[in-house]
């Protein structure tokens, strides 16, 4: 009847899409994101310090991660080293680049010590952009 109706007055049928599919869709991917998005950030899961921090400004780089775990094993964006290998890889990069950001994780229960040996390195590479990562409080 309807159809009768649209062909009398000249009127062409009108196509619609059905979002309800779309909106499905986009809720999952969202929902995906959400949860893998931190574990993609802090591929090493060790348990940071509590202090308040102002953030590093990396002006568009992307910032170089070395974390030291609560088994003292050393990672360079999420690739163990040791510590030699950690002064040698870092030497490369300073060469290439001297203002390249270096963020240095602890975890809170190693020592003070150990932490300060990757720090050492690190200043011994004169790299000129070092930071220690914390959790705010």
């Amino acid at each position: 009847m309807l159809r009768r109706r649209r062909r009398l007055r000249g009127e062409k049928p009108k196509a619609s899409i059905d979002m309800n599919s779309l909106i499905d869709l986009t809720f999952l991917l969202l929902v995906t994101f959400i949860v893998t998005l931190p574990a993609l950030e802090q591929g090493i899961s060790i348990m940071l310090p509590q202090a308040k921090t102002d953030e590093l400004p990396t002006k568009n780089k992307k910032a170089n991660t070395v974390t030291v775990d609560k088994d003292n094993v050393i990672f360079l964006n999420d690739k163990p080293l040791t510590l030699e290998e950690l002064e040698r890889e870092l030497m490369a990069m300073a060469a290439e680049d001297p203002e390249v950001p270096v963020l240095v994780r602890g975890d809170e229960r190693n020592s003070y010590g150990d932490v300060m040996k990757v720090v050492k390195v690190v200043y011994k590479c004169k790299i000129h952009r070092m930071a220690l990562v914390t959790v705010e409080k």
